[in-house]
């Protein structure tokens, strides 16, 4: 798993990586549902989140030892 999270780290870390990471972060991580949100909404948008943070975390791990 080492080396996929420094390609991963490679990746996210050139300008335009880095552009589209913050892009996936306004659009989940960032934005908020209203209260008119159906359940199906709230598990999508959570889906989402958890899929960005995975993209995160691996950099991390990559970047930070």
């Amino acid at each position: 798993m080492q080396e996929l999270e420094k390609q991963y780290a490679r990746t996210f870390q050139t300008p335009s990586g880095k552009a589209v990471l913050q892009h996936l972060r306004k659009i989940t991580i960032e934005r908020t549902l209203g209260p008119n949100a159906t359940d199906n909404d709230l598990r999508w948008h959570e889906a989402n989140r958890a899929f960005v943070h995975q993209i995160e975390s691996m950099i991390a791990r990559a970047t930070n030892g």
